[in-house]
């Protein structure tokens, strides 16, 4: 187990820095940074949120995701609203401008996956995204039960 283990985690590692890498070069022609443009998706697909829960979704403190969305909030891809129900909360929107660059953005990127997917038999390509997903929500769920904070884990 520890020997598939570490090469699970040699592998994924690798395969995050080569994605992250074409996400920053493919992004910033966008004229919005990596965490910018995942904020960005954040309030395109699940619609206006708090701040609170926009940093749940980014794995990120509320004052870095605060900054965050001051940033396109400036450039006019989102906007914050009085929370109808909470007077001390924010909700925070995808404006029509954010959700036309996100739009923009995510063809661009899908573009990029198709030549990697062609590649592949329609077969392995979905079997790709269920692993790839099944190991997305095992990360969440160790995430969401404390197994993600330094401070929970050392002390």
């Amino acid at each position: 187990m520890r020997q598939d283990a570490a090469e699970l985690h040699r592998v994924l590692s690798h395969l995050l820095r080569v994605f992250q890498f074409r996400d920053r070069d493919r992004i910033c022609c966008h004229d919005i940074s990596v965490t910018q443009c995942y904020a960005l998706e954040g309030l395109v697909v699940d619609g206006g949120m708090t701040l609170n829960q926009l940093a749940a979704r980014l794995y990120l403190d509320k004052s870095t995701t605060s900054r965050v969305v001051d940033a396109l909030v400036a450039k006019g891809y989102a906007v914050r609203r009085p929370h109808p129900d909470d007077g001390r909360a924010v909700l925070v929107a995808a404006t029509a401008d954010g959700r036309r660059l996100h739009a923009r953005v995510e063809g661009d990127l899908l573009a990029g996956v198709e030549g990697i997917a062609a590649q592949f038999d329609p077969d392995v390509r979905r079997a790709m995204a269920e692993l790839l997903a099944r190991l997305v929500q095992a990360g969440a769920e160790r995430i969401d039960a404390g197994g993600g904070s330094c401070r929970m884990r050392c002390g």
